[in-house]
C-alpha cells in the first residue's frame, strides 16, 4: 500500500536519535528548552526568516498556545474555515471562545474573504486562515480586514511549511504562525509543532505557556500547560531540516508528473487541477484535484485504493458536519451558509506526491484515471 504521505527517515535521523539516547537527555523543563530543541528552533528561524520560533509538542498545541498568547477567552469569537482538520476549531473551544466557520473558495479551498467580512462583528478577536493542502490563503486581504478592525491573525500553516505568498514563507505574515510536524507532514518530528512570530512580547508569553506558565522553577505566572517538544523529537527535526529543500523539490517534481498526466482530463472538463497563482508557490503537501461530478471522484478513489494507492478525501466530513459540531450547530454557524465547503467535501480527492513515491507508482495512478475516465 502506498500511503497518502510517508516520512522519509534515513540513517542520519536514526543517528540523531541514538545520540540523544546515549546522552540520556530526553527532555528539559528549562524556559528555553533543551539543547536540541533550541538547535531545531534556530534552523527553523533561519529557514523561515522569522525572529522567534517556539517548538511545541503538536500543531494543535501550537494553535492553542497562540490563541492563549493573544488573550482569547470565553465570549470571544474566532473566524476560521470548516474545511480543515478539526484541531483548528478544537483549539478555539479549548480557550472557551467560539469558532465561527467561514466558507472557502472553490479554486484553492482556502478561506473566502467575502465570507470573513460577513461574519466579523464586535465579538470577533482573531482570524485563522488555513493554508490548506499547502495552498496559501489570500493574506493581503486578510491582513487588511484584521488591521481595520484591530484583529489578530494566526496563520494555520500546519500543512504549508515551504509554501510562499508574495515570496514570504507562509506562517510568517500574520501576528503568529502555527506549524505541525506530525508524521504525515513535509517535515516530521513524529509528533510536534511550532509557533513563529516577530513579536518579542508574544515570544515571552509563549515560552511560559508551553511550560506551565513558569520562568524560574515553580513560579507560574500565566496559565500554561506542558506543551514541550522532547529532545528525541527535536533530533528528528534537525535531521529533517538538512534535507527539507530536497524533499520539497521531490514533491514538486512528483506533482508536475501528475499534473502533466492529468491535464487532458481537465481540458475535457472532467476535473480541475491545482493551480499556483503568480504570487503563490505550493509546497505540494498534497496534490488535490476537484471532480466536476462526485460520482467520478468516488470511482477513481475506489480504483486507486484497489491498486494500493492511498488516495484520500480531505476532509470527510468538514468540521461543521462532524457529530460534535453538528450536535452543537446553534453555537457556531448554520451549515447552509457553507455551500462551497460542502461542494468541496463531495468533489475533492488528494493524491500522494511525497518523496518516497516512485515514478512507477505515479504511472499507476494515471493508469487508473485512463481506465475509468477514457
Amino acid at each position: 500500500m502506498i500511503p497518502i504521505n510517508k516520512p522519509w527517515l534515513d540513517e542520519d535521523a536514526k543517528q540523531e536519535v541514538l545520540n540523544v539516547l546515549s546522552e540520556n537527555s530526553l527532555t528539559s523543563p528549562a524556559k528555553n528548552g533543551g539543547k536540541r530543541v533550541q538547535d531545531f528552533e534556530s534552523l527553523l528561524k533561519s529557514y523561515l526568516n522569522v525572529k522567534h520560533v517556539i517548538a511545541v509538542n503538536s500543531g494543535t498545541s501550537a494553535i492553542h498556545a497562540a490563541l492563549l498568547s493573544i488573550g482569547i477567552k470565553p465570549g470571544d469569537e474566532v473566524i476560521l474555515p470548516s474545511f480543515t482538520f478539526v484541531a483548528t476549531a478544537n483549539s478555539v473551544i479549548a480557550t472557551g471562545a467560539k469558532p465561527v466557520f467561514a466558507d472557502v473558495n472553490k479554486n484553492d479551498f482556502t478561506i473566502d474573504i467575502n465570507d470573513i467580512k460577513k461574519k466579523v462583528n464586535e465579538k470577533t478577536k482573531a482570524i485563522i486562515p488555513v493554508h490548506l493542502y499547502g495552498h496559501p490563503s489570500d493574506m493581503d486581504e486578510i491582513i487588511d480586514i484584521a488591521s481595520s478592525r484591530s484583529l489578530s491573525v494566526i496563520e494555520d500553516a500546519c500543512q504549508s511549511l515551504g509554501s510562499l505568498y508574495n515570496q514570504k514563507q507562509t506562517g510568517t505574515i500574520g501576528h503568529l504562525g502555527c506549524f505541525s510536524f506530525y508524521a504525515s507532514k513535509v517535515l516530521t518530528t513524529g509528533e510536534g509543532g511550532a509557533i513563529v512570530t516577530n513579536n518579542d512580547d508574544l515570544h515571552e508569553q509563549l515560552l511560559m505557556i508551553r511550560n506551565h506558565g513558569m520562568v524560574n522553577g515553580y513560579d507560574t505566572r500565566v496559565f500554561g500547560l506542558n506543551l514541550r517538544l522532547p529532545e528525541l523529537s527535536a533530533a528528528l527535526g534537525i535531521s529533517q531540516m538538512k534535507k527539507l529543500n530536497q524533499m520539497l523539490g521531490m514533491r514538486k517534481s512528483n506533482a508536475k508528473f501528475l499534473f502533466d498526466g492529468l491535464k487532458k482530463f481537465e481540458q475535457d472538463g472532467l476535473l480541475a487541477l491545482p493551480q499556483e497563482a503568480a504570487n503563490k508557490k505550493f509546497n505540494w503537501y498534497l496534490f488535490t484535484i476537484a471532480f466536476k461530478e462526485n460520482s467520478r471522484r468516488d470511482l477513481i478513489k475506489n480504483g486507486l485504493v484497489k491498486e494500493g494507492i492511498g488516495a484520500t478525501i480531505y476532509y470527510d466530513p468538514p468540521i461543521h458536519k462532524t457529530p460534535f459540531y453538528e450536535n452543537n450547530a446553534a453555537e457556531y454557524v448554520a451549515p447552509s451558509l457553507l455551500s462551497n465547503t460542502e461542494w468541496a467535501w463531495s468533489h475533492v480527492l488528494s493524491l500522494p506526491v511525497h518523496p518516497l513515491i516512485s515514478e512507477d507508482d505515479l504511472s499507476r495512478i494515471l493508469k487508473v484515471f485512463e481506465n475509468i475516465l477514457k
